[in-house]
């Protein structure tokens, strides 16, 4: 598979947009209501992943093949502080056919490598605890289990766990 992992630019929005749509109506399908995944709007998302990228308060990549963006890591300062962690790591999306190849632990030790150069000693990544395969996918590159909480999305209340690095 000729897979590159680059820093994303603000003209890979659109695409980035169209694999978080896409992930999100597999990878929740059954956990968040139907009627909110069938929602989700591409363009609304790439006008936020947009603003994001003008504001420079991430960092993001994107793994691309010839055919083009199928996956994609941003994370940055810690959002909601958590004792002990700096940085976090806010989301990680493949597109569905494309997960479990390795190219999501890839993009998070991209993610990893870059906030350690930006001095962050730790991080952290909160994930619906009913998405088994993103939970095992945590555990299996080494996070922890720190905290619980629970959100709100759409009406619908759902338990989140953090997973941990306290160490990059």
């Amino acid at each position: 598979m000729d897979v590159k992992v680059r820093r994303a630019v603000l003209e890979d929005t659109e695409s980035i947009a169209l694999v978080q749509v896409e992930s999100w109506r597999k990878t929740y399908a059954g956990i968040l209501p139907q009627g909110y995944l069938e929602s989700l709007n591409f363009e609304k998302q790439a006008m936020m992943w947009r603003q994001l990228f003008r504001a420079g308060s991430n960092f993001a990549f994107v793994a691309e093949d010839p055919w083009g963006i199928f996956g994609f890591v941003s994370g940055g300062a810690i959002r909601e502080p958590i004792e002990g962690y700096d940085a976090e790591l806010y989301a990680i999306y493949l597109m569905p056919a494309r997960q479990r190849h390795g190219v999501g632990q890839e993009l998070a030790l991209t993610l990893r490598d870059t906030l350690l150069m930006e001095s962050f000693s730790s991080m952290v990544v909160w994930v619906l605890e009913q998405n088994l395969p993103g939970v095992s996918f945590y555990r299996k590159i080494g996070g922890l289990p720190i905290a619980r909480r629970t959100i709100d999305i759409d009406g619908t209340v759902l338990p989140e766990l953090a997973f941990g690095w306290p160490v990059l």
